[in-house]
Protein backbone atom coordinates (compact mmCIF):
# COMPACT_ATOMS: atom_id res chain seq x y z
CA UNK A 1 0.00 0.00 0.00
CA UNK A 2 1.55 3.44 -0.95
CA UNK A 3 1.53 6.17 1.55
CA UNK A 4 -1.16 7.72 -0.70
CA UNK A 5 -3.58 5.48 -0.37
CA UNK A 6 -3.48 4.71 3.50
CA UNK A 7 -6.81 5.54 5.47
CA UNK A 8 -5.77 8.94 6.96
CA UNK A 9 -6.12 8.98 11.04
CA UNK A 10 -9.31 11.05 12.19
CA UNK A 11 -9.29 12.32 15.83
CA UNK A 12 -13.15 12.61 16.85
CA UNK A 13 -14.05 16.09 17.39
CA UNK A 14 -15.33 16.11 21.18
CA UNK A 15 -11.63 13.81 22.05
CA UNK A 16 -10.11 16.45 20.04
CA UNK A 17 -11.96 19.66 21.61
CA UNK A 18 -11.39 17.85 25.32
CA UNK A 19 -7.50 17.04 24.14
CA UNK A 20 -6.73 20.56 23.47
CA UNK A 21 -8.78 22.41 26.39
CA UNK A 22 -6.58 20.03 28.75
CA UNK A 23 -3.85 20.76 27.16
CA UNK A 24 -4.39 24.54 27.29
CA UNK A 25 -5.21 24.53 31.13
CA UNK A 26 -2.27 22.08 32.11
CA UNK A 27 -0.49 25.31 30.09
CA UNK A 28 -1.86 27.61 31.79
CA UNK A 29 -1.56 26.38 35.18
CA UNK A 30 2.23 25.91 34.45
CA UNK A 31 2.86 29.58 33.21
CA UNK A 32 0.51 31.29 36.28
CA UNK A 33 2.93 29.28 38.90
CA UNK A 34 5.94 30.66 37.33
CA UNK A 35 5.05 34.21 37.28
CA UNK A 36 4.99 33.56 33.36
CA UNK A 37 1.19 34.65 32.71
CA UNK A 38 -0.09 37.87 33.60
CA UNK A 39 -3.57 37.40 34.58
CA UNK A 40 -4.13 41.09 33.57
CA UNK A 41 -6.62 39.43 31.11
CA UNK A 42 -9.19 37.91 33.80
CA UNK A 43 -8.68 38.70 37.36
CA UNK A 44 -10.83 38.08 40.01
CA UNK A 45 -11.31 41.32 42.66
CA UNK A 46 -11.31 45.11 41.86
CA UNK A 47 -9.28 46.90 38.84
CA UNK A 48 -9.57 46.88 35.05
CA UNK A 49 -10.78 43.35 33.55
CA UNK A 50 -10.48 41.69 30.16
CA UNK A 51 -7.98 44.50 28.22
CA UNK A 52 -7.88 42.71 25.60
CA UNK A 53 -4.58 40.21 24.04
CA UNK A 54 -4.72 40.46 20.90
CA UNK A 55 -2.40 37.96 18.14
CA UNK A 56 0.37 40.09 16.20
CA UNK A 57 1.62 37.20 14.30
CA UNK A 58 4.44 36.30 15.85
CA UNK A 59 6.15 34.23 18.13
CA UNK A 60 6.90 35.74 21.40
CA UNK A 61 6.71 35.03 24.78
CA UNK A 62 8.85 33.21 27.34
CA UNK A 63 10.50 30.71 25.11
CA UNK A 64 13.63 31.18 24.19
CA UNK A 65 13.32 28.95 20.94
CA UNK A 66 11.38 32.61 20.23
CA UNK A 67 15.05 34.41 19.86
CA UNK A 68 16.94 34.59 16.38
CA UNK A 69 20.82 33.78 16.81
CA UNK A 70 21.71 34.47 13.19
CA UNK A 71 25.63 35.88 13.89
CA UNK A 72 24.82 39.49 13.97
CA UNK A 73 26.43 40.25 16.75
CA UNK A 74 30.09 39.62 18.37
CA UNK A 75 30.78 39.91 21.23
CA UNK A 76 34.37 40.10 21.22
CA UNK A 77 34.02 43.96 19.82
CA UNK A 78 31.99 44.69 22.93
CA UNK A 79 28.87 46.09 23.53
CA UNK A 80 27.03 48.99 22.59
CA UNK A 81 23.72 50.72 23.17
CA UNK A 82 21.21 53.37 21.05
CA UNK A 83 19.60 55.06 23.16
CA UNK A 84 16.51 56.86 21.40
CA UNK A 85 14.64 59.47 23.02
CA UNK A 86 12.58 61.80 20.38
CA UNK A 87 9.19 63.22 21.47
CA UNK A 88 6.61 63.65 19.21
CA UNK A 89 4.39 64.71 21.39
CA UNK A 90 4.69 65.43 25.16
CA UNK A 91 8.24 65.57 26.68
CA UNK A 92 9.26 64.52 30.04
CA UNK A 93 11.30 66.94 32.04
CA UNK A 94 14.03 64.52 32.68
CA UNK A 95 15.06 64.39 28.95
CA UNK A 96 15.84 68.06 29.39
CA UNK A 97 16.15 70.44 25.80
CA UNK A 98 15.08 68.36 22.39
CA UNK A 99 18.47 67.47 21.20
CA UNK A 100 20.22 68.70 17.99
CA UNK A 101 20.02 66.69 14.63
CA UNK A 102 22.96 63.73 14.51
CA UNK A 103 24.69 61.35 16.77
CA UNK A 104 25.66 62.10 20.35
CA UNK A 105 24.91 66.06 19.92
CA UNK A 106 25.45 68.91 22.41
CA UNK A 107 23.82 68.34 25.67
CA UNK A 108 22.73 70.48 28.90
CA UNK A 109 23.09 69.66 32.73
CA UNK A 110 19.04 68.98 32.28
CA UNK A 111 19.13 66.34 29.71
CA UNK A 112 19.40 64.00 32.81
CA UNK A 113 18.40 60.52 31.11
CA UNK A 114 21.33 61.11 28.37
CA UNK A 115 23.94 61.64 31.12
CA UNK A 116 22.41 58.91 33.72
CA UNK A 117 22.64 55.92 30.74
CA UNK A 118 26.37 57.50 29.45
CA UNK A 119 27.60 57.07 33.08
CA UNK A 120 25.89 53.78 33.64
CA UNK A 121 28.10 52.36 30.29
CA UNK A 122 30.80 54.02 31.27
CA UNK A 123 30.37 52.56 34.85
CA UNK A 124 29.87 49.26 33.69
CA UNK A 125 31.71 48.56 30.29
CA UNK A 126 29.30 49.31 27.40
CA UNK A 127 29.26 52.16 24.57
CA UNK A 128 26.51 54.49 25.02
CA UNK A 129 25.47 56.67 21.33
CA UNK A 130 22.51 58.87 22.07
CA UNK A 131 20.05 60.68 19.66
CA UNK A 132 16.63 62.37 19.18
CA UNK A 133 17.02 62.15 14.79
CA UNK A 134 14.76 59.39 13.47
CA UNK A 135 17.54 59.10 10.21
CA UNK A 136 19.84 57.25 12.69
CA UNK A 137 17.20 54.35 12.86
CA UNK A 138 16.60 53.97 9.28
CA UNK A 139 18.80 51.57 8.16
CA UNK A 140 18.95 48.12 10.21
CA UNK A 141 22.66 47.96 9.02
CA UNK A 142 23.31 51.12 10.85
CA UNK A 143 20.87 49.45 13.94
CA UNK A 144 23.07 46.02 13.85
CA UNK A 145 26.01 48.05 14.99
CA UNK A 146 24.18 48.01 18.54
CA UNK A 147 23.30 45.08 20.74
CA UNK A 148 20.47 46.92 22.47
CA UNK A 149 18.07 50.09 21.27
CA UNK A 150 16.84 51.88 24.24
CA UNK A 151 13.54 54.00 24.22
CA UNK A 152 13.20 56.26 26.80
CA UNK A 153 10.39 58.08 27.32
CA UNK A 154 10.03 58.71 23.51
CA UNK A 155 6.32 59.73 22.78
CA UNK A 156 3.45 59.58 20.04
CA UNK A 157 5.00 58.96 16.67
CA UNK A 158 9.11 59.29 16.92
CA UNK A 159 9.42 56.95 13.91
CA UNK A 160 8.70 57.31 10.26
CA UNK A 161 8.63 54.45 8.24
CA UNK A 162 11.78 53.95 7.53
CA UNK A 163 12.45 54.25 11.09
CA UNK A 164 9.83 51.84 11.43
CA UNK A 165 11.14 48.95 8.83
CA UNK A 166 14.46 49.32 10.42
CA UNK A 167 13.46 48.30 13.71
CA UNK A 168 11.11 45.63 12.65
CA UNK A 169 13.93 43.84 10.38
CA UNK A 170 16.25 44.91 13.63
CA UNK A 171 14.44 43.17 16.25
CA UNK A 172 13.69 39.99 13.71
CA UNK A 173 17.55 39.39 13.18
CA UNK A 174 18.11 38.76 17.38
CA UNK A 175 18.48 42.67 18.19
CA UNK A 176 17.66 44.10 22.04
CA UNK A 177 14.71 46.47 22.68
CA UNK A 178 14.85 48.48 26.03
CA UNK A 179 11.38 50.23 26.84
CA UNK A 180 11.84 52.62 29.59
CA UNK A 181 8.25 54.79 30.64
CA UNK A 182 6.67 56.53 27.84
CA UNK A 183 8.02 54.25 25.49
CA UNK A 184 4.90 52.76 26.06
CA UNK A 185 3.30 56.35 25.03
CA UNK A 186 4.68 55.75 21.46
CA UNK A 187 3.38 54.58 18.28
CA UNK A 188 0.04 54.03 19.50
CA UNK A 189 -0.93 53.15 15.81
CA UNK A 190 1.27 50.28 14.89
CA UNK A 191 0.23 47.36 16.19
CA UNK A 192 3.58 45.31 15.98
CA UNK A 193 5.33 48.00 17.98
CA UNK A 194 2.59 47.30 20.81
CA UNK A 195 3.29 43.49 20.82
CA UNK A 196 7.06 44.43 21.68
CA UNK A 197 6.20 45.92 24.42
CA UNK A 198 4.53 42.75 25.75
CA UNK A 199 1.34 43.21 24.40
CA UNK A 200 0.49 46.68 26.44
CA UNK A 201 0.21 50.18 25.99
CA UNK A 202 -0.09 53.51 28.05
CA UNK A 203 -3.63 54.73 28.66
CA UNK A 204 -3.63 56.79 31.62
CA UNK A 205 -1.94 57.32 34.96
CA UNK A 206 -3.28 58.83 38.82
CA UNK A 207 -1.11 61.51 40.78
CA UNK A 208 2.62 61.40 40.35
CA UNK A 209 3.45 60.07 44.25
CA UNK A 210 5.38 57.52 46.11
CA UNK A 211 4.26 53.49 46.35
CA UNK A 212 5.70 50.29 47.10
CA UNK A 213 7.18 47.88 43.97
CA UNK A 214 7.04 44.75 44.76
CA UNK A 215 9.84 42.53 42.98
CA UNK A 216 8.35 39.55 41.68
CA UNK A 217 10.91 37.53 40.31
CA UNK A 218 14.41 37.41 41.52
CA UNK A 219 15.97 34.93 39.30
CA UNK A 220 16.51 37.88 36.07
CA UNK A 221 19.86 39.53 36.19
CA UNK A 222 17.46 43.08 36.42
CA UNK A 223 16.29 41.82 39.44
CA UNK A 224 18.14 39.34 41.63
CA UNK A 225 20.35 42.63 43.42
CA UNK A 226 16.72 44.09 44.47
CA UNK A 227 14.88 43.81 47.79
CA UNK A 228 11.43 42.05 48.24
CA UNK A 229 9.64 45.58 48.41
CA UNK A 230 11.46 49.17 47.87
CA UNK A 231 9.60 52.34 47.61
CA UNK A 232 10.07 54.77 44.81
CA UNK A 233 7.97 57.79 43.35
CA UNK A 234 6.36 57.57 40.09
CA UNK A 235 3.41 58.47 37.94
CA UNK A 236 2.10 54.26 38.32
CA UNK A 237 1.27 54.10 34.09
CA UNK A 238 -2.21 52.12 33.88
CA UNK A 239 -2.14 49.78 30.66
CA UNK A 240 -4.94 48.76 27.81
CA UNK A 241 -3.67 46.52 26.67
CA UNK A 242 -2.23 44.89 30.08
CA UNK A 243 0.99 42.39 29.40
CA UNK A 244 0.44 38.83 28.80
CA UNK A 245 2.44 36.35 27.92
CA UNK A 246 6.12 37.93 29.84
CA UNK A 247 7.83 37.16 32.90
CA UNK A 248 6.68 39.57 35.20
CA UNK A 249 9.44 40.59 37.05
CA UNK A 250 8.33 43.78 39.60
CA UNK A 251 4.91 45.06 40.95
CA UNK A 252 3.51 47.99 42.66
CA UNK A 253 1.25 47.11 45.15
CA UNK A 254 -1.27 49.59 44.85
CA UNK A 255 -3.03 49.54 48.02
CA UNK A 256 0.26 51.80 49.55
CA UNK A 257 -0.69 54.49 46.76
CA UNK A 258 -2.06 56.51 49.35
CA UNK A 259 -3.79 59.21 46.77
CA UNK A 260 -5.30 56.14 44.74
CA UNK A 261 -4.47 54.59 41.44
CA UNK A 262 -7.18 56.16 39.37
CA UNK A 263 -6.16 57.55 36.28
CA UNK A 264 -6.99 60.97 34.29
CA UNK A 265 -9.28 59.35 32.55
CA UNK A 266 -10.73 57.18 34.56
CA UNK A 267 -8.99 53.71 34.55
CA UNK A 268 -9.44 52.17 37.71
CA UNK A 269 -6.05 50.56 37.95
CA UNK A 270 -5.11 47.01 37.83
CA UNK A 271 -5.93 45.98 41.19
CA UNK A 272 -3.43 43.27 42.64
CA UNK A 273 -1.83 42.67 39.40
CA UNK A 274 -0.13 45.88 38.42
CA UNK A 275 2.88 45.11 36.54
CA UNK A 276 5.84 47.76 36.41
CA UNK A 277 8.87 45.35 34.81
CA UNK A 278 8.55 42.37 32.31
CA UNK A 279 10.44 41.00 29.71
CA UNK A 280 9.76 38.49 26.49
CA UNK A 281 11.53 37.04 23.83
CA UNK A 282 9.51 39.11 20.84
CA UNK A 283 9.35 38.24 16.54
CA UNK A 284 13.57 37.17 17.42
CA UNK A 285 14.63 39.48 19.21
CA UNK A 286 14.83 40.47 22.79
CA UNK A 287 11.86 43.04 24.73
CA UNK A 288 12.92 43.94 28.09
CA UNK A 289 10.37 46.97 29.63
CA UNK A 290 9.86 48.89 32.61
CA UNK A 291 6.64 51.96 32.96
CA UNK A 292 8.56 53.20 35.65
CA UNK A 293 11.60 56.45 35.23
CA UNK A 294 9.80 59.53 35.57
CA UNK A 295 11.46 61.64 37.59
CA UNK A 296 15.01 63.17 37.04
CA UNK A 297 15.70 62.07 40.57
CA UNK A 298 15.74 58.49 39.81
CA UNK A 299 18.80 59.11 38.32
CA UNK A 300 20.68 60.72 41.57
CA UNK A 301 23.38 58.90 43.42
CA UNK A 302 23.44 60.52 46.75
CA UNK A 303 20.88 58.56 48.12
CA UNK A 304 18.43 61.45 48.51
CA UNK A 305 15.64 60.11 46.27
CA UNK A 306 14.44 56.64 47.67
CA UNK A 307 14.02 53.76 44.98
CA UNK A 308 16.89 55.54 43.07
CA UNK A 309 19.63 52.95 43.53
CA UNK A 310 16.83 49.86 42.70
CA UNK A 311 15.76 51.73 39.77
CA UNK A 312 19.16 52.28 38.32
CA UNK A 313 19.93 48.54 39.02
CA UNK A 314 16.59 47.34 37.42
CA UNK A 315 17.40 49.07 34.01
CA UNK A 316 21.04 48.14 34.43
CA UNK A 317 19.83 44.62 34.34
CA UNK A 318 17.81 45.53 31.86
CA UNK A 319 20.19 46.99 29.53
CA UNK A 320 22.75 44.19 29.84
CA UNK A 321 20.03 41.30 29.56
CA UNK A 322 18.41 42.97 26.52
CA UNK A 323 22.05 42.97 24.63
CA UNK A 324 23.40 39.56 25.40
CA UNK A 325 26.07 40.62 28.21
CA UNK A 326 23.95 39.31 30.71
CA UNK A 327 21.70 35.80 30.85
CA UNK A 328 17.88 36.67 29.23
CA UNK A 329 14.52 36.47 31.01
CA UNK A 330 15.30 33.99 33.50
Amino acid sequence: MTASSRPRRRIRPITAALTGVTATVGITVALIATGTLSMAQGRVGPGAQQLGDPDYGVCRGVDARCYHDWGNFDASKGYKVLLYTRTAGPRHANLGPALAGGLNPPRTDANTVQKGVLRMGAEHGFQVDYTEDVSQLSSPATLFKYNAVIFYSTSRDALDDAAQTSLRQYVRGGGGFVGIHNAFGTEYNWPWYEGLLGNANFYDHGPAQPGTVRTVNRKDVSTKPLPDHWTISDEWYNLVPAPTRVRVLAEVDESTLAKGVEGNYNHPGHGKDHPVAWCQYYDGGRAWLTTLGHDAKDFSTDGSFPGAAEFQKLILGGIESAMGKKPFCK
